[in-house]
């Protein structure tokens, strides 16, 4: 079964995994592309590619969830430089209204006995 739906809090939308990745830069405070995949594989215990990451990573960027900034070359990575992204404001609010809405709406849910 796959994961979707759309969660619309401040006049921003936010696809379920947008919310997903959001949350994991939040809690690594700052990060990029190749570590996301590994958190993700580890916490959700599925598969993600690296472009689909770093599609929902532009994309939250474009909505002024995530900022950018290039970091410093390696030479594990052979003198490229990482992009490494951390969270706005904007990106934290919208997150924190999406988490209160699903809790809200969860917590009205009954019980199975």
């Amino acid at each position: 079964m796959r994961l979707s739906y759309q969660i619309c809090t401040m006049n921003q939308s936010l696809g379920a995994l947008e919310e997903l990745i959001l949350l994991l830069v939040l809690r690594e405070k700052e990060s990029y592309g190749a570590e996301l995949v590994k958190l993700y594989i580890e916490h959700m215990n599925k598969e993600i590619t690296l472009p689909a990451v770093v599609m929902v990573l532009k994309r939250l960027e474009k909505k002024g969830m995530l900022q950018s900034r290039m970091g410093e070359p390696s030479k594990e990575r052979g003198g490229r430089r990482k992009v490494l992204y951390k969270a706005t404001e904007s990106g934290f609010h919208v997150v924190e209204e999406a988490m209160k809405a699903k809790t809200q709406i969860w917590e009205m849910v009954p019980k199975f006995s």
